[in-house]
């Protein structure tokens, strides 16, 4: 009985330890991905940030052309240095109307170019 339990527990460890190799081979892959996804984060962020330096730069000359000519006042640089307001909103409404359409047409498009009918299927006979 003692050895029945010996051989038991030596299979349990034996399968402990695949599964520990497996779980450990698929943590390697989602590292992976997980380093693909935060390389690429990082890559947006510094293009984001580079494209915002350029544009405080043409908003600073303008700022500049402006004064020279004596056409800067307090509103108008207000208007041209304030930063613009996105929304959440309007991109996600314009992604939930696309995946409705897609939605829509993967759902009737089918039915509509399927005969449904033995009518349907039948040669029409001329009349």
């Amino acid at each position: 009985m003692s050895k029945e339990l010996e051989n038991k527990a030596q299979e349990l460890e034996q399968t402990l330890q695949k599964q520990l190799e497996l779980l450990k081979k698929d943590s390697e892959d989602w590292v992976k991905v997980g380093g693909a996804i935060l390389a690429g984060g990082l890559l947006a962020y510094s293009v984001v940030k580079l494209s915002k330096k350029r544009k405080d730069k043409k908003t600073d000359k303008a700022l500049e052309v402006l004064e020279r000519e004596g056409l800067l006042d307090k509103e108008l640089e207000e208007k041209i240095t304030q930063p613009k307001r996105s929304s959440f909103w309007p991109s996600l409404g314009q992604r939930l109307l696309i995946l409705g359409i897609a939605l829509a047409k993967e759902k009737y498009l089918k039915n509509l170019l399927e005969p449904t009918s033995e009518d349907d299927q039948s040669p029409r006979k001329g009349r």
